[in-house]
């Protein structure tokens, strides 16, 4: 993938942690972005831009808006092979826990009617989506579909992942407006907060044994 690397901390990347603390770190920040979408999704004033068009696909054939999730996911690995990105052990993961954790938690979570609380709830989607991405993405076992559809048309493209990602979003957000689903004042939070939030939690939760992680740019995306 064509993608500059962000260097968190002073020193270079070194040996990485063990295959199965990884795969564990992988699993839990997938659970815990799954929890995220799921508290944004109950706030209910607006979501992430890829969410909106797994809200309106949900709105249009009546399956969850976890399953919804699942089905892009896999629709964009497809996608995946003329542009010839190769997915990792948590590029799969990826496609199909998020939605399950979603489907799971969601009927669990409140819908309130008072804004102070949906508000509470979308804020603590932001930060929860960022906690488990943080920990996804510095376990280091490969992008998720969305993302590693960014960097694939970056690299075949030569555009800059910055422009591709932004009339990626815009496209599906329109889309998933034009569907039926939700944008609002989260979806603005969502894409103004997200990268922060993320890289905040990347230097807590890198998965490389020296005192930084090297991450490419990209990584540092809504899932």
């Amino acid at each position: 993938m064509n993608a500059h690397a962000a260097t968190l901390g002073a020193s270079p990347r070194t040996a990485p942690a063990p295959l199965g603390a990884r795969l564990g770190r992988c699993v839990i920040g997938l659970l815990v972005c799954g929890l995220g979408i799921a508290l944004i999704v109950a706030g209910d004033i607006g979501l992430a831009p890829w969410d909106v068009m797994h809200d309106g696909i949900s709105e249009l054939t009546g399956m969850p808006i976890g399953t919804a999730i699942i089905v892009v996911g896999f629709a964009l690995l497809l996608v995946w092979i003329p542009l010839r990105v190769r997915p990792g052990i948590g590029t799969i993961l990826n496609a199909i826990e998020i939605g399950l954790a979603v489907d799971l938690l969601l009927p669990h979570l409140p819908e309130p009617d008072n804004v102070a609380l949906r508000i509470a709830l979308m804020a603590a989607g932001v930060v929860t989506f960022g906690a488990g991405s943080g920990l996804y993405i510095g376990a280091g076992l490969g992008p998720g579909p969305r993302d590693g559809l960014m960097t694939g048309l970056a690299a075949r493209t030569g555009y800059s992942i910055r422009l591709v990602r932004t009339v990626l979003e815009l496209a599906v957000l329109l889309g998933g407006w034009a569907l039926g689903g939700t944008p609002g004042i989260g979806t603005a939070v969502f894409a103004v907060t997200i990268g922060p939030i993320v890289q905040f939690f990347l230097h807590r939760f890198g998965m490389w044994s020296g005192a930084a992680a090297t991450v490419p740019v990209a990584d540092i995306a809504a899932a």
